[in-house]
C-alpha cells in the first residue's frame, strides 16, 4: 500500500525554521514526482513546492521563493522541505504528496498519493 508520513511540524517564533520530512512507502519512487501543499484554517489548499521524478527541478509558490527549500532522496525513500524565515501566514497544515508521473506539477489534481499532513504554527 503506498503511504506517505510527514513529520517535523511544530511551533515556532517568527523568523525561526523548521525542517519537515516525508517518509514515502512507493515501490518505484523515483517515477514520481513530488509536492508540498498546505492548507490555513478556513481557507483552500495552496500549492507550497514540488520537485521532479529525479530530484533535478524544483519549483515554489512565490510566497516562499527564497525562504524554502525542497529535496528529495529516491535512495532513502524521502523528501524535505527547509523552511527558514517564517511568517505568521506560513501558519498550516503541510501536506507531502506524490504524482505517478516524472515531470513536476503545482496541481494537486495530479498528486494521487497525499500523507495525513503535519501542522506547522509559527507566532508573531
Amino acid at each position: 500500500q503506498e503511504q506517505l508520513v510527514e513529520s517535523g511540524g511544530g511551533l515556532v517564533q517568527a523568523g525561526g525554521s523548521l525542517r519537515l520530512s516525508c517518509a514515502a512507502s512507493i515501490h518505484s519512487l523515483g517515477s514520481y514526482a513530488m509536492a508540498w501543499f498546505r492548507q490555513a484554517s478556513g481557507r483552500d489548499r495552496e500549492f507550497v513546492s514540488a520537485i521532479s521524478a529525479g530530484g533535478r527541478i524544483t519549483n515554489y509558490a512565490d510566497s516562499v521563493k527564497g525562504r524554502f527549500s525542497m529535496s528529495r532522496s529516491n535512495a532513502k525513500k524521502t523528501a524535505s522541505l527547509q523552511m527558514d524565515s517564517l511568517k505568521p501566514e506560513d501558519t498550516a497544515v503541510y501536506y507531502c504528496a506524490a504524482a505517478s508521473q516524472v515531470y513536476i506539477s503545482n496541481n494537486s489534481r495530479d498528486f494521487d498519493v497525499w500523507g495525513q499532513g503535519t501542522q506547522v504554527t509559527v507566532s508573531s
